[in-house]
């Protein structure tokens, strides 16, 4: 699924479907395409990407979204497993620098005066009771017995 074909869904479905919201999405979008023409060696050779930037964020957004492997991410988008990995790994790069998108830290979030709700849950190994082993359980044949 193609930017294109999703960029005219509600707002609503729009985040349940990539998990942000479009205007971040937009923004890693604009970020992407800075970051690429502030960094291109060469302004006017090279092939052109099969997907656009928008598309490419979307594939790393899918693949982290729905935890599906580079080759069902790559298939949906007509990519091969490895090109996948490198648009994914490539564009998850570019917005980690851009540090606009980092999640405060855990100094950050426990120094502040956020509340916490904690819920303890007992998962200890209880001990199971199995049966004896004996031999008044088990009826012993003789081979002189049997047909």
């Amino acid at each position: 699924m193609y930017y294109k074909d999703i960029q005219h869904i509600k707002d609503a479905d729009f985040r349940r479907l990539v998990g942000v919201n479009r205007a971040v999405f937009d923004q890693m979008v604009s970020v992407v395409a800075e970051y690429k023409e502030q960094h291109r060696k060469h302004k006017t050779s090279g092939r052109p990407s099969k997907l656009s930037t928008a598309d490419q964020v979307l594939v790393m957004l899918m693949y982290y979204r729905e935890y599906r492997t580079f080759f069902h991410v790559g298939s949906s988008y007509g990519l091969s497993e490895g090109q996948c990995h490198r648009v994914v790994t490539k564009i998850e790069a570019i917005l980690i620098a851009s540090k606009l998108f980092h999640i405060p830290g855990k100094k950050k979030l426990t120094g502040g005066g956020a509340e916490f709700e904690v819920v303890i849950v007992d998962v200890t190994e209880s001990p199971v009771e199995r049966p004896k082993k004996n031999n008044a359980g088990i009826i012993p044949v003789r081979k002189k017995d049997t047909p």
